[in-house]
Parts: structure tokens; C-alpha cells; sequence
């Protein structure tokens, strides 16, 4: 059992001892740290928070103990209850809230839940204020509001119904073309919010959905990151279906992945690359992904006659680069889609919208449109971290020994091949070493990894 603290909140599994789990305990004291820092931001009689949670079985329990702490400091709450992860993001712009929190573990087994905080644009923590938080809670300096000066909790399940709203009347959304097309899609909503805030997507664009996994209960059907190997049932509906494709989320919705009308997967990292495409061509400009994201993206921005930036992994690194760049569009080739025309944050609504409106503008099937962009295959695999492996040493033993390639140290150690590349790191989320391989074939790929994997080994003696 695990609990990981890091400037982008506090995760770990439920159960176990205090301080070494996310237990009850912890919830409160990462809560009272967070809305004590809301409060230290500026001087106001009132302070709100936005708190919303994906179905995780344990995400009720949390989210009671987090937003009666908040009370406890004389905060208001606006409870969202079941949401997502972007329409939260959305609901602190629109409620001009202080700040917010998701209670969700993104693409975690359900034993883990954690805390995702938001300052008051709605948009995750840089550095800074994480470490203020954390060690706000180390040294468990919180003082709590007096008995007249408590805050109060307004239930509001309005957002999902005003975020589709705001998304309906992007400029880029063609919900006529979209109307006209008679699409039957079936969604994977992997038992959590997206089976609720999916399919009323698809319903308001005239899309029929086909619903599987799409009660949200928490009790994820598959693992739920939404990867190939975990999609075997999504592929097969797809096409039982007669369906124009497969859609995918993970349990809070901000990741989005698609399996085609023959029941192949899209690819996670082609989402981006295909939602880029079509906001380019209508408005060109620059891209920026994460380094841990697919050549592809690059190649089309080139094609657009845009300019691409590599950021260092996290949604808060690659809006920052957006924004000094002026990016038209972004995410992360995990699946994540981020326009700024609708908020910094990576949403998995405006990326199905948004493909939509490319799909039948193209008038293309969902193969034909994945064979328009470059072939590139990735490799994804991890080595376990025990007490006995120094990642730094690793990082820096894998920098020399490929010294004469191109080396890029911003974010772990990734190296730039003339046809490939590898992007090592230490997880923010979980207690593992990422290994991350782009070839031109997927054998290529599975190979510089296996290589690379051995060669950590050469260097740790594991």
C-alpha cells in the first residue's frame, strides 16, 4: 500500500496505517492544508471551493471528510458530487470560485483515490503552491474557523449539463454536420463519471450511444487505464454494434482514447494528433505536448506551418507551455486534449466533440482518417521501485552511456535517436520508473525498450 505526496496533491490507496495510505486522517490533513493555502491567497470575507468526484467506491467517504474540513475552516463548498475532472476545472471559472478539488486517481486501480487541487482559474497547482501545501500540512498549522464562522455545502448537479453547453457553442464544434451524420458510437465509461457525462455529449450532438460499463459504481469492469490490452470487450461491442466507433475514458474523464469501426484501437497518442489536425486547419498556429508524446504531433503541426514545444511531463508543464507560446491546442499523448478556447485543462468532452467535427467534416471512416497521419508506435513499460533503486543513478548512468546521442535532462533523461527515441522517468503517481520507446514499427519499439530495460539492469545489478 502506498500514499504519495507531491506538489500535484496527495494519492495513495485506502486503508492501511496514517502516513503511509490515504486514509481518513490524511484526507483531512491534505484538505485543511489545501483550503488554509486558498485562504492565505488574499484577504476576503468569504471563501468557495469547488468539490466534485469520479465513482470510486471510496470517493464518497473522502469527499465528506474533505469538504466537511473545508466547513470546519469556514469554507463554502460547492458540492458537484459525481463529476469529472474537466467539468470541476470548469465549474471554478464559472462559479469565480477560490479554488477546487477532484477526488479521483485518474487511471488508478479503485483501491486509490486522491486529492487534484486547483487554484482559482480552475487549472492544477504549479510547484510552488504545492510545496506550500505540503508543507502546510507537515507542520499541521491550520487553524479552524469558530462555531458562527463555519462555511456551508450547496449541492449544485447542474455543471455536467453547462459544461456540454459551453462545449456546444465552441466555434469549431459543427453540431449540424454532426446532427446529419446519424453516428452510432459505443462508449466505455470503465463504470465511473463518464458513463453519465458521455453519453449526454453524444446525445445533445445527435450521436446514438451505446452504452457499456456506463454505471457509475466504481467497480471498474477492466483496468482503467485505457490502453489496447484493457479495451478486448470495447473493441468487439464496436463491432457487433454495426458502431461508427468506440470511445474510452478513463474514471475522471480526462483522458480519451478510439477504437475504429473494425474494432482497432486509434491509438491513444493519434487522439491529440487528430483533434490538433482539424483545430489547425481552422486556426492555425502553435502546438505543445509533453516529451513523453508521439513524433506525430510535431509532423502535423509542420504541416500547418505551426511550431511545436516539447514540455516536461504534467498537465501544469504543458500549459504553462501553451500559454508561452500562445498554443492553439495541446494535451499530452496519453489521451489528454487541452484547448484553450474552452480552459486549460485536459477534457475529454471538447476532445470527442472535437473529433467529431473533424470526423464528418473529413467524411472519412475512423481507419481511413488514422491512416491519413505518420505511423509511429510506442512501447509503455515500468520498471517496480524498491528502496534499493536510486533513480538518480540510473537517470545519470543512462545519460552517459548514450552521451553521443541527443540528450534532454528537463524531465528524467530522454534520448533522441535519428528514428526513435526513449523518455525515462520516475512516476509522479505511482512508485515505478516509466520507460517510454517511439519507432517507426511497433517491434522496434518493444526492442529499444527491452534494451533499455536491460541496460538498467547492467547499471542497478537487479
Amino acid at each position: 500500500m502506498t500514499l504519495i505526496k507531491s506538489i500535484s496533491g496527495i494519492r495513495g490507496t485506502i486503508g492501511g496505517t496514517q502516513g503511509e495510505n490515504l486514509t481518513p486522517i490524511d484526507a483531512v490533513m491534505y484538505a485543511a492544508a489545501y483550503g488554509t493555502w486558498v485562504q492565505q491567497q488574499r484577504s476576503k470575507e468569504a471563501y468557495r471551493i469547488v468539490v466534485g468526484r469520479d465513482a470510486r467506491i471510496s470517493g464518497n467517504m473522502i469527499q465528506e471528510l474533505v469538504m466537511n474540513t473545508l466547513v470546519g475552516l469556514g469554507i463554502d463548498v460547492i458540492n458537484l458530487d459525481l463529476s469529472t475532472t474537466p467539468t470541476v476545472e470548469m465549474a471554478v471559472m464559472m462559479e469565480h470560485a477560490d479554488g477546487g478539488i477532484i477526488l479521483t486517481a485518474s487511471h488508478n486501480p479503485k483501491q486509490w483515490n486522491a486529492l487534484k487541487l486547483l487554484n482559482n482559474k480552475g487549472e492544477f497547482l504549479d510547484a510552488a503552491a504545492g510545496q506550500e501545501i505540503l508543507d502546510l500540512a507537515e507542520r499541521a498549522s491550520m487553524t479552524f474557523a469558530q462555531v458562527d464562522d463555519l462555511g456551508e455545502i450547496t449541492r449544485n448537479d447542474a455543471y455536467i449539463d453547462l459544461h456540454i453547453d459551453e462545449i456546444l457553442d465552441l466555434e469549431l464544434v459543427n453540431v449540424k454536420a454532426i446532427k446529419a451524420a446519424n453516428l452510432k458510437v459505443v462508449v466505455d465509461g470503465v463504470n465511473s463519471t463518464g458513463g453519465i457525462a458521455i453519453p449526454l455529449l453524444l446525445e445533445a450532438l445527435g450521436v446514438q450511444p451505446v452504452k457499456l460499463f456506463c454505471t457509475p459504481n466504481g467497480e471498474f469492469p477492466h483496468n482503467p487505464e485505457p490502453l489496447k490490452e484493457h479495451l478486448g470487450d470495447l473493441m468487439k461491442e464496436v463491432v457487433s454494434q454495426g458502431a461508427d466507433f468506440g470511445i474510452v475514458v478513463d474514471p475522471d474523464v480526462d483522458r480519451l482514447a478510439f477504437v475504429d469501426e473494425n474494432g482497432e484501437m486509434f491509438g491513444e497518442e493519434y487522439t491529440l494528433v487528430a483533434v490538433a489536425d482539424y483545430v489547425l486547419a481552422n486556426t492555425p498556429g502553435n502546438t505543445v505536448s509533453n516529451m513523453s508524446s508521439s513524433r506525430a504531433l510535431r509532423d502535423v503541426t509542420n504541416s500547418h506551418n505551426g511550431t511545436y514545444t516539447a514540455s516536461a511531463v504534467g498537465e501544469v508543464n504543458v500549459v504553462q507551455a501553451m500559454k508561452d507560446t500562445k498554443a492553439v491546442i495541446g494535451g499530452e499523448g496519453n489521451g489528454g486534449i487541452i484547448y484553450p478556447e474552452l480552459h486549460y485543462g485536459r477534457d475529454s468532452l471538447v476532445g470527442v466533440a472535437l473529433f467529431l467535427s473533424h470526423l464528418v467534416e473529413k467524411r472519412m471512416t475512423v481507419s481511413a482518417l488514422r491512416a491519413s497521419y505518420p505511423s509511429y508506435f510506442m512501447s509503455k513499460k515500468k520498471i517496480a521501485l524498491t528502496p534499493q533503486i536510486d533513480v538518480d543513478a540510473i537517470l545519470a548512468g543512462m545519460a552517459d552511456k548514450y552521451a553521443a546521442q541527443e540528450i534532454n535532462t528537463i524531465d528524467g533523461v530522454k534520448i533522441d535517436f535519428e528514428n526513435n527515441w526513449v523518455h525515462l522517468r520516475k512516476s509522479n503517481t505511482e512508485p515505478i520508473i516509466r520507460i517510454y520507446t517511439e519507432a517507426t514499427s511497433q517491434k522496434a519499439a518493444d526492442d529499444l525498450a527491452d534494451g533499455i530495460i536491460a541496460d538498467i539492469k547492467e547499471i542497478t545489478g537487479l
